[in-house]
């Protein structure tokens, strides 16, 4: 027989428990699931936090993009391609990078889709339906405005659903050419 201490300080040998000892039994794994699920949506929340510090903001692709549009005015074209192609360079951050291209829509340099350089993109469609020329788009506003954003839906690497996204064209001040970063929304 095990001999219980019962509130008060009172003991009880015959192996009964009171009824009162069930409840705070209960009452402790109710606890118990609580702090684990509280836990495991605080490890959530740090986990969320973590992936969004690591996606690029739409101040750093205008930031991003004016910087490769200065260097491009400082040290020319030939140098400016070489660094934003450069996958590890300073133009590709987080999540996201910048792309050159001329006012005729040929991509002058990409560091994520070498196959891209060279072509001519003005009839490339967004993947949206019924989907829209998303590069002509790009083209049209650097030469109206010289700089702002375009949204189209495009499918983010290694997730084949389209998703919205948003860039930033900036036009090179007295160039025919124009640089771009953009996000996913």
């Amino acid at each position: 027989m095990r001999k219980e201490v019962m509130a008060g300080g009172r003991s009880r040998s015959d192996g009964i428990r009171e009824a009162g000892d069930h409840k705070n039994e209960g009452e402790g794994t109710m606890r118990k699931a609580a702090v684990v699920t509280l836990a495991l949506l605080f490890a959530l929340f740090l986990a969320a936090s973590a992936v969004a510090a690591e996606s690029g903001t739409k101040d750093e692709c205008v930031a991003k993009s004016k910087e490769a549009a200065q260097m491009i005015t400082d040290k020319g074209l030939d140098e400016a391609v070489k660094e934003i192609n450069n996958k590890t360079g300073k133009f590709v951050w987080k999540d996201t990078y910048v792309f050159l291209m001329n006012l005729d829509g040929k991509m002058l340099a990409h560091p994520m889709n070498a196959a891209l350089i060279g072509k001519n993109l003005l009839e490339t469609k967004d993947k949206g339906d019924p989907g829209k020329l998303l590069f002509k788009e790009f083209v049209e506003l650097a030469k109206s405005k010289g700089e702002g954003w375009v949204d189209y839906m495009w499918s983010n690497p290694g997730d084949e659903k389209p998703r919205k996204k948003i860039t930033f064209i900036y036009r090179v001040p007295g160039k025919d050419v124009f640089v771009g970063a953009g996000i996913y929304e």
